[in-house]
Formats: C-alpha cells, sequence, structure tokens
C-alpha cells in the first residue's frame, strides 16, 4: 500500500453523527464467471462471494460485496493487519485464482478511501444529495449499494443499523470529504 496523507484528519461527531476514515486496510477486487472460483475463494477466505446482487458475506477478518455478477471487492475488518500478512493474502489469491486462470485479482487498497457513517442521522444525510433510496437498503444488514453522493460515485455497506462504510475513490475523497462535513451541520 502506498504510504499517502488522506485529507481526511479526525473524527467528526455531529448531533447523532460521526464521520471517521477507517484506517487503510487491504481492498482486493475480484473478477470471474468461471465455476471453480466460488470455490478457491470459500477455501482461501473462508467465505462464499455472494451471488445475489446488492448483498455481502464476510466473517470476523473480510468482507466481500457484491459488485456485479462477475465482480466483487473484498476488504479487511483485521485494521492491525500487516503488510506482510496482505502480501500473503493477495498471494494465496493470485495463486489460487489468477495463476490458474480462474480469474482476475487486483489490489485497489490505494484506489478506494473507506469512511464509515454511524448515527441516527446517516440517512437524512446521504439522501441530501443521493438519488438512492435508501428505504430497503437500510433495514437489510450487509445490503451493498453503488450510487453517486454529491455527484461522486459511491460504494456503500450496510454493516448494521445506521453504520455503513463508505467507499469512495481517492481522487474523489477531499471532496466528498468536504460536502459530508459541510451538509452534517446542518442535519
Amino acid at each position: 500500500m502506498l504510504n499517502f496523507n488522506s485529507p481526511i484528519k479526525e473524527e467528526k461527531k455531529f448531533n447523532d453523527l460521526n464521520i471517521i476514515e477507517v484506517e487503510p486496510t487491504i481492498k482486493i477486487n475480484l473478477r470471474s464467471s468461471k465455476r471453480e472460483f466460488s470455490t478457491k475463494i470459500g477455501k482461501i477466505l473462508s467465505i462464499l462471494p455472494p451471488s445475489e446482487a446488492n448483498t455481502s458475506s464476510g466473517n470476523e477478518k473480510f468482507n466481500l460485496l457484491w459488485l456485479s455478477p462477475d465482480e466483487w471487492l473484498i476488504y479487511s475488518n483485521d485494521k492491525k493487519m500487516t503488510l506482510d500478512d496482505q502480501i500473503n493474502l493477495e498471494d494465496k489469491l493470485f495463486n489460487g485464482i489468477s495463476k490458474l486462470n480462474h480469474g482476475a485479482v487486483t489490489n485497489v487498497s490505494d484506489h478506494w478511501i473507506m469512511v464509515n457513517l454511524k448515527g441516527n442521522k446517516v440517512y437524512d444525510l446521504l439522501s441530501k444529495s443521493c438519488p438512492y433510496n435508501f428505504n430497503e437498503y437500510k433495514k437489510k444488514k450487509g445490503s451493498v449499494a453503488q450510487t453517486i453522493v454529491n455527484h461522486i460515485d459511491v460504494i456503500l455497506h450496510n454493516k448494521e443499523d445506521n453504520n455503513l462504510n463508505l467507499f469512495v475513490r481517492r481522487s474523489f475523497s477531499e471532496d466528498l470529504w468536504l460536502w459530508l462535513n459541510d451538509s452534517a451541520r446542518f442535519i
């Protein structure tokens, strides 16, 4: 992973809303349409890739988000995962999937910034500048949505009630961070 300076320097707390960048964790994009792929992922991560649209699967170590019928995003729950552990994970996935031509494994850790939004006002904040209808989404733990917030593409992962992770491309992270903070003050 890159040694980067994030535009997100602090945790922001507003009335019933907390916004914080999650320390950089490994994020890996997986692509495959082959049947053997799910079995390989299951053996390596102890998680089967979700096959239903806009869902996720996970365990105590990793979350696996459905992005399209042949694309998933893995991210680590372990904030203290060492660089060696990250390299070992990527090597296991590469050797078990890409090397055997079962799919593609791409480390996108430096591409995505992950922001955690927590509190009763999370959906009020997002609804200010997002066309997505959160009525069903917020009821289902593990839901995944790809949408736009303030004209910026994001991926949302519903971890639990009023607690979600938002993934934004690094190049747009500062703009989105500023918008989240400005908008949260008026909720």
